[in-house]
């Protein structure tokens, strides 16, 4: 009788255990979330023109996953043979500070810390792009795509930036313990599309500090310009989708202008943005995590080229790469096909290695760093 007293008080105590484990492992997702948009907020968004039917939607019809595509994704994902991992390290570039007065004399570099993450420095001023720092973009700190690399610098060893632009609120583009560092850490505001405030809001990012844009609308910053532009793909961080917008954007400067394609299938709408907002010197593209089970959510590289040549873009530099596995292909395969497609159209290219800065006007040859450690 006794015994059997004992090992009941261990199976209670092993559940209590798990219980207690499950919610530790989930104890920030709630919060992670991030808000819904309420009050002014969700009046403004209502007013928008890409708010129809209680969602926002796409420049032209779009399906988030195609239904039949002739394959088991599962046994490919399982057994499908792509090396997804890297064998040997990423190498990873700590940036050295840059010269301020080549800064301020019209000089446009451009830092890609790793996926979408960059810093651009534009003419003496210094905008930061889809900052995301944690281990893994996931709501949950131990579930979820982990890093390939570490990022080039500590997320409180930036420099001052005047801008933070955020493209959509999916997590590997929008996430809430990068968010809060620099909220503690850098002053400058975050630019952001439609509703995507509300998560800053639950987040403790002062209203001020908080700017949100529809496509085509603008705003006059530090000296440059910031377009919020369309892009064709789809939000949410839970179960509703699309309740927020998402988008590309546009930084000008007196001389100079980059454009960033945030996440987005391919479409016509590139033509327009480089014919009202272009030429651009450089050109952030979004390369990765491409399916033929959803060609209209993610760009395939050479649809990027595409892309760039439709942006009346000068260098494309790729992003969305090399950092998170977020799709069934090799992990470097989008760089390779990306070079093949821009050496065919004649198309400048520069392929950093993570933290290394790239002089728009002399960028490093592409030397092929990825292969010598696939």
């Amino acid at each position: 009788m006794a015994r059997a007293r004992r090992r009941r008080r261990t199976r209670q105590l092993l559940t209590l255990a798990g219980l207690a484990a499950a919610v530790w492992a989930v104890r920030d997702v709630p919060a992670a979330l991030g808000g819904r948009p309420t009050g002014a907020r969700a009046a403004r968004i209502h007013r928008s023109p890409q708010f129809r039917a209680g969602t926002f939607q796409n420049p032209i019809t779009t399906r988030t996953v195609l239904a039949h595509t002739g394959r088991n994704m599962l046994w490919e994902l399982l057994f499908g043979g792509q090396r997804r991992r890297p064998e040997h390290p990423i190498p990873v570039v700590t940036p050295a500070p840059v010269d301020p007065v080549a800064a301020s004399d019209g000089e446009l570099n451009i830092l890609w810390y790793g996926h979408a993450s960059a810093l651009v420095e534009i003419e003496g001023r210094r905008v930061l792009i889809d900052p995301i720092w944690s281990d893994r973009c996931s709501p949950s700190r131990l579930m979820g795509p982990r890093r390939l690399h570490p990022p080039p610098v500590a997320l409180d060893q930036l420099p001052e930036v005047d801008a933070i632009l955020i493209s959509h609120d999916h997590y590997d583009h929008l996430d809430m313990a990068t968010v809060k560092t620099l909220r503690r850490t850098q002053s400058a505001p975050f630019l952001v599309p439609l509703g995507v405030g509300a998560h800053l809001d639950r987040w403790g990012v002062p209203g001020q500090r908080i700017i949100e844009l529809d496509w085509e609308e603008s705003i006059d910053l530090a000296g440059l310009r910031f377009v919020a532009t369309a892009a064709r793909h789809f939000s949410g961080r839970g179960l509703s989708r699309d309740r927020t917008l998402w988008g590309s954007w546009v930084v000008a400067g007196p001389t100079r202008r980059i454009f960033y394609t945030g996440d987005s299938g391919y479409f016509e709408g590139y033509a327009a943005i480089g014919a009202t907002h272009g030429p651009f010197d450089a050109t952030l593209m979004q390369v990765g995590a491409y399916d033929a089970a959803w060609p209209n959510i993610h760009m395939f590289p050479e649809d990027a080229v595409s892309a760039h040549l439709d942006l009346r873009g000068d260098l494309l530099i790729p992003v969305h790469w090399a950092t998170f596995n977020l799709a069934i292909h090799s992990w470097a395969e989008p760089i390779d096909r990306l070079w093949r497609e821009a050496e065919a159209n004649g198309v400048r290219l520069a392929v950093p290695r993570p933290g290394q800065r790239v002089v728009v006007d002399a960028p490093p040859p592409v030397d092929g760093w990825w292969r010598t450690v696939a």
